[in-house]
């Protein structure tokens, strides 16, 4: 299925086309955003909210992220078993990590050389050595991609019961420049710490944060949170580790220092019961002062004053608010709302959502190339 583009942005995106190159591959303003179910990407103009262009991808992309120069994005496509590699210049698929069974999430080393993935099937993380797998390969990998799902197959509650099939394992000794350490049931969440030593990574099923060092590959401590924690956000300062957990609805912060729990807020906005607050997406300010959480089934997102741990503001969205990202000024944040299949803009500074844009079915991830 193709889609057509708005035919006002067809000179732009020609000359946009024709003048790039690696030099001009990053800061186009563009929003990228992943859909689970038509299995494409949408790119956005950041100023009309336009669609430019959908993106094909291997099958259910969620998670999104650009390498260090912006010249590429990462993509892991869960039911793909592929992490597939965008070309932010040419607005293009052009290569695929094939065999990675249902990634999840991932983070990459500041030299872009590394990938570290949440492998949900193993139990396990990964550590991917770019150069070595690329190099070693062989062929490059079909770059076929993934048909729009079937309509109707949009709940979460079909999307967890994806993740809960068993499905055959992958032989991740088979990939080239793979690693793995093996960690708590249903890992997702990745953070890597700045200076690349440590690692950290939820299970969903254990409730635990693992502390793994990359260089040995062992684990270091395993830390005990909430109910089924997911991402994570750490002060700019690393004295805090902000984690949320989604089943008992709320924040929980680490000392990484001593990697102990200091403390835990709750969630409750005005007319929902405690079950609809499922924290999941976690962003901060640049400045290290406020926390925004995606708080999933209320429709919420719940700013957070990091020196006081308060909860200031609650501001509704769309339906199941998931992951929350801030443009690079922090001047405008990006809700993905996985039930209304749109985006809500919001405005930092008043804290009132400007507009919400219609993208694609279940949107996981936001990117902003600015």
């Amino acid at each position: 299925m193709k889609y057509l583009r708005p035919l006002f942005a067809l000179p732009l995106l020609s000359i946009s086309l024709l003048a790039a190159s690696p030099a001009f591959a990053k800061d186009t303003g563009y929003i990228f955003v992943s859909s689970e179910k038509d299995n494409n990407i949408s790119v956005l103009d950041a100023k009309t909210f336009e669609v430019v262009k959908r993106i094909g991808t291997a099958a259910r992309p969620r998670h999104l992220q650009f390498s260090p120069d912006h010249s590429k994005i990462y993509a892991a496509c869960g039911d793909g078993a592929a992490i597939d590699v965008i070309d932010v210049a040419k607005l293009e698929l052009v290569d695929r990590i094939a065999g990675i069974e249902d990634p999840e999430l991932f983070d990459i080393s500041a030299d872009g050389k590394t990938l570290y993935i949440s492998l949900e099937d193993d139990g396990a993380l990964g550590i991917l050595n770019l150069d070595e797998y690329f190099a070693k390969r062989g062929e490059k990998p079909d770059l076929s991609v993934a048909e729009p799902a079937p309509p109707g197959e949009t709940s979460e509650a079909e999307d967890d019961n994806a993740d809960d099939e068993e499905e055959e394992d992958g032989d991740a000794a088979a990939i080239p420049g793979l690693k793995t350490v093996e960690v708590g049931e249903e890992p997702e969440g990745i953070l890597l710490s700045p200076d690349g030593k440590t690692a950290y990574v939820t299970s969903e099923v254990a409730n635990t944060v693992h502390v793994v060092d990359t260089a040995s590959g062992e684990m270091k401590a395993n830390i005990v949170v909430g109910n089924r924690p997911r991402r994570f956000a750490l002060t700019p300062d690393q004295k805090e580790l902000w984690v949320t957990n989604e089943l008992s609805g709320e924040v929980t912060i680490i000392d990484p220092a001593t990697n102990k729990v200091t403390q835990s807020i709750k969630f409750l906005p005005k007319g929902f019961r405690a079950e609809d607050v499922t924290p999941v997406g976690i962003t901060m300010t640049r400045d290290g002062k406020t926390v925004v959480v995606g708080l999933g089934g209320s429709n919420h997102i719940a700013f957070v004053d990091v020196a006081s741990h308060e909860v200031q503001d609650y501001v509704l969205v769309g339906e199941r608010a998931w992951n929350v990202v801030l443009n690079r000024d922090n001047s405008t944040l990006y809700v993905a709302n996985g039930l209304s299949d749109d985006i809500s803009v919001v405005d930092v500074a008043s804290r009132k959502v400007t507009k919400s844009v219609p993208v694609a079915r279940v949107p996981h991830t936001v990117l902003i190339d600015d």
